[in-house]
């Protein structure tokens, strides 16, 4: 792989392209929301999320991917904003489900506003996120208008799939779980709506429906998730304030993450005994002290270096898949970023 400097340079230049793209997004989300009352209980703690910086991530997939396919700016830009609010609708929900307190630095929907507000400027986001896209596909033919919406809607099933998934292993007190099981819960729950959708869909945009799409899936899938990999791991060992998520979260909320499947796997005796018990309980019923001892215990199980290990081997895969993917592209600053993005995420382990 690359060395110290280069990984810097890669992660400065792809933190560049996100900021840039990012503020372009967030106007135009904030430009697609509707004025009038009620804006004290709806339309104020509609605009929290989008307001808020993000990755902007999924735009800059959606926006390159379409560009290095032939697409115009104009064609891919309502789209990228319909997938980055369907984005913020979703962790609006997240955050109701997961019980969270922060999200980018602040105060989650529910923490601030309570329940029922954050459950309506959810969904709320999720109906505007709709209009956009049928504004956006207007200006494309009725076959690939058509083609986009199917990709929409796929994108948003698979990502409940996974999202269902998600909560009846915790409902069911599911235990007996490999990484095969894990990265099956990713590739629905976060790599399709985060990595394979945005680029499917610029990619479908930008060549008129003539891009082969299958290399692209096979990439998102591994970039994708070595991304939720690595916030799984910042999770456990990041700063707050530069995760903007409450750290130990998906510990308090019991979360399957691949760090907690290596611990029930391997954990032996006693041990193994706390940590069943562990999953067993409700977040409420996890102490502080039995979450910190959970932790510990991922490092002397080696949990954490396993999925450390775990993910560089996926982007070595990624880094394969890439060029499959983006073969007999137009070059550009585009193909440059996305290039860009495995190492970015490789620098991010080091």
């Amino acid at each position: 792989m690359t060395d110290t400097a280069e990984r810097s340079e890669h992660v400065a230049a792809v933190e560049e392209r996100l900021r840039d793209v990012g503020r372009t997004i967030r106007s135009s989300m904030l430009d697609a929301m509707p004025d009038g009352e009620p804006v004290q209980w709806l339309y104020g703690p509609m605009r929290e999320y989008p307001s808020r910086p993000g990755k902007a991530l999924r735009p800059a997939l959606c926006m390159s991917a379409g560009r290095v396919f032939g697409g115009s700016a104009d064609d891919l830009l309502g789209i990228a904003v319909a997938i980055e609010l369907l984005h913020n609708a979703f962790l609006v929900h997240d955050d109701l489900v997961d019980g969270s307190e922060m999200r980018r630095g602040r105060p989650t929907l529910a923490a601030k506003y309570g329940l029922a507000a954050a459950l309506n400027a959810g969904d709320g986001l999720a109906v505007v996120s709709g209009q956009v896209l049928r504004r956006a596909t207007r200006r494309l033919d009725r076959d690939l208008a058509d083609l986009v919406w199917a990709e929409f809607d796929t994108m948003a099933m698979r990502t409940l799939e996974g999202q269902a998934t998600e909560a009846g292993w915790q409902l069911d007190n599911v235990e007996e779980l490999r990484p095969e099981d894990y990265l099956e819960l990713i590739m629905h729950k976060t790599c399709w709506y985060t990595t394979i959708h945005p680029l499917r869909v610029g990619a479908m945009v930008g060549s008129r429906g003539t891009a082969e799409l299958a290399p692209l899936v096979r990439f998102g899938f591994h970039f994708g998730a070595a991304f939720q990999i690595r916030d799984d791991m910042l999770n456990l060992v990041g700063d707050e304030r530069m995760y903007g998520k409450e750290i130990l979260g998906d510990l308090y909320e019991g979360k399957r993450t691949l760090p907690l499947v290596h611990l029930l796997a391997n954990s032996r005796g006693a041990d193994r005994d706390l940590v069943r018990d562990y999953v067993r309980r409700s977040r409420e019923e996890r102490s502080s002290d039995l979450v910190r001892t959970v932790r510990e215990l991922m490092d002397q199980y080696g949990s954490i270096e396993f999925t450390t290990e775990f993910a560089e081997g996926i982007l070595l895969t990624a880094e394969e898949y890439f060029e499959q993917a983006f073969a007999d592209v137009q070059p550009g600053e585009d193909l440059d970023f996305l290039r860009s993005l495995v190492p970015y995420v490789w620098a991010r382990w080091r």
